[in-house]
């Protein structure tokens, strides 16, 4: 299983693909207390969804694992995993230990 820290390093380098699709617009900073969505956040709801899936692709071809990270579960849940890149790594460290 990753660690926090390379869970991390994985979102950023998310982040600089998204950044890469997405010119002209304001790049996403690569900080675990990045907003990216809800008030605040830097993503409106179809940017979160394309930010989503490029982080499950980039964790696919870095650990070999896939994981689904917009699921009821995460939909249900009363903080959003979604609201910050460190809530996001937390998210899928929970995820990845629970696969193992």
């Amino acid at each position: 299983m990753a660690d926090r820290e390379k869970i991390l390093n994985i979102l950023f380098s998310a982040i600089d693909d998204f950044n890469e699709i997405r010119p002209g617009e304001a790049p996403i900073s690569k900080s675990k207390d990045t907003i990216l969505f809800g008030s605040g956040g830097v993503l409106d709801s179809m940017g979160l969804v394309t930010f989503i899936v490029t982080s499950e692709q980039k964790i696919a071809e870095e650990t070999g694992i896939s994981i689904t990270l917009a699921d009821e579960r995460a939909m249900s849940l009363r903080n959003s995993p979604f609201r910050t890149v460190g809530t996001l790594a937390d998210y899928i460290h929970m995820l990845m230990a629970e696969q193992e």
